[in-house]
């Protein structure tokens, strides 16, 4: 019995740093967008800023605002009230009055086989005028140089999609260090570092900066060709770079924040509309994926307390990488770093996610977001994310 032990610690510790080093060096060969220059002197084309908004009365004005302060003239901004219930509505009428280059669209009808989201961006883009798109929320603040930066960048690169990484800033130690957690998870399970390289198999897509040429946009199908996908930004990303157009992933956490979730409950019930997305609600891979989160962040712990030896000095030692990679993120991020303790308490949160998603989609019959119900049986028949 005791091989055994000594072969899962070191199996599991193996893992540990081979993937923390894989995050590491993956982030450090991110660009930072905030290291181009914004572009001033060449002719600038027009982009359509794209912002569906659905109960964002806390947010959407602030945002609205930080959009027309952007150092980029030729911005032609459309803000779509989805179905709102709040005074969202009001509000983006309130400043379309006052500001020509917003334009505002009512959505109070949500068509048959559609997710809101997905059918208020695609609306936007057949409103959009811009030689470039830019899909992004309604609670994202950008600094005023993000765009013409994101112009530039495009351009010298001829590159037909960017997806900007943002910095979180929700309030909370435990809220921070789920976000952590997850954040982490999420790049290395898409590694979008690697998404430049055109023979790779890996995407990115970011719901809070979207941004694509056009007619690449429409090439692809745009959101009509995931509309009712419940992951649309890494859909989108994903079908740009299945049809061989050229796409990068940036780090733009001093350029993009937005309060990603207001506090835990918020974010338990926010991931119950796509956690068993990831796996296109294929209940027969529910074991499998949790046993790996089990083994790898909570396992390690309890294992140091039970047993000796090399195997428990094995388990420490995943542990400390675990915890100094997230110190790492927790610098990144311009977060607390007693969030990386934190993450000693937060597998079990994504634990607990997973399996209430699990439960809800069942028992439901599908997921129901926003006041609106989707089936399972449509569900479904959306291209899963991976194979």
């Amino acid at each position: 019995m005791e091989i055994v032990f000594l072969s899962a610690a070191l199996m599991i510790f193996l893992i540990t740093c081979l993937s923390a080093a894989d995050l590491f060096f993956g982030i450090r060969g991110m660009r930072r967008l905030s290291e181009v220059d914004p572009l001033k002197d060449r002719e600038q084309p027009l982009v359509s800023v794209i912002i569906p908004a659905c109960n964002e009365e806390e947010h959407i004005e602030q945002t609205i605002r930080a959009q027309l302060r952007q150092d980029y003239p030729h911005l032609q901004i459309i803000a779509i009230n989805d179905r709102s219930s709040d005074a969202t509505g009001a509000i983006l009428e309130k400043l379309g009055k006052k500001y020509e280059a917003l334009e505002i669209l009512h959505i109070d009808d949500l068509p048959q086989g559609w997710m809101g989201k997905s059918h208020a961006l695609q609306l936007g883009a057949e409103a959009a005028n811009g030689h470039y798109l830019l899909f992004t929320d309604g609670d994202i603040l950008m600094d005023s140089t993000t765009i013409a930066r994101a112009v530039e960048h495009m351009e010298n690169e001829d590159l037909d999609h960017i997806a900007l990484v943002f910095r979180n800033i929700s309030p909370g130690w435990l809220l921070n260090s789920l976000i952590l957690d997850s954040s982490a998870s999420l790049l290395q399970l898409f590694r979008p570092w690697r998404a430049r390289k055109k023979n790779s198999k890996n995407f990115i897509g970011v719901g809070a900066f979207n941004m694509v040429r056009k007619q690449v946009y429409h090439a692809v199908g745009g959101h009509k060709a995931i509309r009712m996908h419940p992951i649309d930004d890494i859909m989108l990303g994903k079908n740009i770079k299945r049809d061989g157009y050229h796409q990068e992933g940036l780090l733009g956490m001093d350029l993009v924040t937005v309060p990603w979730y207001s506090d835990i409950r918020a974010m338990v019930n926010g991931l119950m509309k796509n956690a068993m997305a990831t796996i296109n609600y294929r209940y027969f891979m529910l074991i499998p994926l949790l046993f790996g989160m089990v083994m790898l962040t909570i396992v390690p712990f309890w294992a140091t307390m039970f047993l000796d030896g090399y195997s428990r000095l094995f388990f420490v030692g995943a542990i400390l990488v675990r915890i100094t990679a997230f110190y790492y993120g927790t610098r990144l991020l311009e977060i607390s770093p007693w969030c990386a303790p934190g993450t000693i308490i937060t597998p079990y949160l994504s634990v607990y996610i997973v399996l209430r998603a699990a439960w809800y989609n069942y028992r439901d019959r599908g997921i129901i977001w926003r006041g609106t119900h989707y089936s399972l049986a449509e569900l479904k028949k959306n291209e899963p994310l991976w194979p």
